[in-house]
C-alpha cells in the first residue's frame, strides 16, 4: 500500500511530462503498468495485471470549451485544456494505482483499495512539494547567492539565476527518478503509448509490429511543452517588480496561468509551423524525451493498442467525430 501511494506521487510530479498534447486527434499518458488513451469525446485506462490480465476503464468525455464557451477563448483555451488533462490524468493514475494495491494485497481477507482521503492526501502532499521544489528552493537558492555575491544582487540576476536553478533541480530530480526501475518501466509504457499514436497518425493498421517500426520521441508530449513554460518562466520572472523574497515567491505563484496559457498559444501556433518554429520549441523538449521515453516491449505496445481502440471504439459508439481540437 505505502509503495503503490509512493510510486502515485512520483507519477503524479511527472504528469505534465507523461501526458501528450491535447491539439489532436488522439493523445495518452503513460499510467503504472499501462496507458491511456483518448479520442476527443472519450478516453480509456489498459492496465496489465501480474497475471497478464488486462483491466479497462472508459467513459466518455466532453470537452471543457463545448461545455464552457468561454474556454474557446485565447489563453483560457490552453487552461481549461491543460486542466481537463490533468484531471483526466489523475483519475487514469487513480485507477492504475487501485489496480496495483489490489495486486499486492491479492490473497489478503480482505484485500486493500485507494480511499478518496488516501488520493487527497497524496495530491496535497505532491502540490507542495511542487511550490517547494520548483518556487521556493529555487529563489530561495538565488537569493542567497545574491546577498552573497554583491555583484549578482540585482533583480534581473537573481531572477535569471531562479529560473536557471529551477531548470537544474527538475532535471535532476528527473534524473534521479529515472533510475527507479518502477518509473522506468512507465517511461517504457510512454515510449509505447508514443508509438502507438504515430502508428495512428500514419493511417498504417494499428498493430504491435507497426507501431514498433516508429521512435518514441513524439513532438507533441507534455515534456516538450513542459519545457517551453520552463524557458517562458525564464523571460517573464524578471519582470516582475518586486524585491522582496515573499513578493516575489507569490508573484511566481500568480503568474503561473498565465505562462500556462501563453505556452500552450505558443505551441499551438507553432504546430502550423512544423519546420519553423514548432521545431525550435519542441527541440529541448525531444532531447528530454531520451530520459522520458524508453522502447517499449511487445506487450506493452498491445497494452497502448488496447487503451486505444476502447476510446476510438466508445468514441464511435457515441456517434463522436474526429476533429482536430
Amino acid at each position: 500500500m505505502i509503495r503503490s501511494l509512493a510510486r502515485l506521487s512520483a507519477h503524479i510530479q511527472m504528469l505534465p511530462i507523461l501526458e501528450s498534447g491535447e491539439e489532436t486527434l488522439v493523445g495518452g499518458q503513460a499510467v503504472m503498468e499501462g496507458v491511456m488513451m483518448r479520442s476527443p469525446h472519450s478516453y480509456c485506462v489498459a492496465v496489465r495485471k501480474s497475471s497478464g490480465e488486462i483491466v479497462t476503464e472508459e467513459n466518455p468525455l466532453a470537452r471543457v470549451s463545448e461545455k464552457y464557451p468561454a474556454f474557446k477563448l485565447p489563453v483560457l483555451r490552453g487552461l481549461g485544456t491543460l486542466g481537463q488533462a490533468m484531471w483526466l490524468g489523475i483519475k487514469a493514475l487513480q485507477f492504475s494505482t487501485h489496480v496495483m494495491i489490489q495486486e499486492e494485497t491479492k490473497g489478503e481477507e480482505k484485500p486493500a483499495e485507494l480511499k478518496p482521503w488516501m488520493m487527497w492526501v497524496t495530491l496535497g502532499f505532491s502540490l507542495l512539494f511542487f511550490l517547494f521544489m520548483y518556487k521556493f528552493v529555487p529563489l530561495l537558492l538565488a537569493t542567497e547567492i545574491g546577498r552573497t555575491f554583491p555583484s549578482m544582487h540585482g533583480r534581473l540576476t537573481v531572477n535569471l539565476m531562479d529560473g536557471v536553478l529551477r531548470l537544474v533541480i527538475f532535471l535532476a530530480f528527473l534524473f534521479v527518478l529515472s533510475m527507479m526501475k518502477d518509473i522506468r518501466r512507465t517511461f517504457e509504457y510512454h515510449g509505447a503509448e508514443h508509438k502507438v499514436v504515430f502508428n495512428y497518425e500514419s493511417g498504417q493498421p494499428v498493430t504491435v509490429e507497426n507501431a514498433q517500426k516508429f521512435v518514441t520521441f513524439h513532438p507533441r508530449c507534455g515534456t516538450s511543452f513542459l519545457m517551453v513554460v520552463m524557458i517562458l518562466a525564464i523571460l517573464v520572472y524578471p519582470l516582475l517588480p518586486f524585491d522582496g523574497f515573499l513578493a516575489k515567491f507569490l508573484g511566481r505563484i500568480a503568474l503561473l496561468p498565465l505562462i500556462l496559457g501563453v505556452s500552450y498559444e505558443l505551441i499551438r501556433f507553432a504546430a502550423k509551423r512544423q519546420q519553423g518554429l514548432m521545431a525550435i520549441l519542441t527541440t529541448p523538449g525531444l532531447w528530454l524525451q531520451r530520459v522520458t521515453t524508453k522502447p517499449p516491449s511487445d506487450e506493452q505496445a498491445a497494452i497502448a493498442i488496447h487503451a486505444l481502440q476502447g476510446a476510438m471504439e466508445l468514441e464511435k459508439a457515441q456517434g463522436g467525430e474526429l476533429v482536430i481540437a
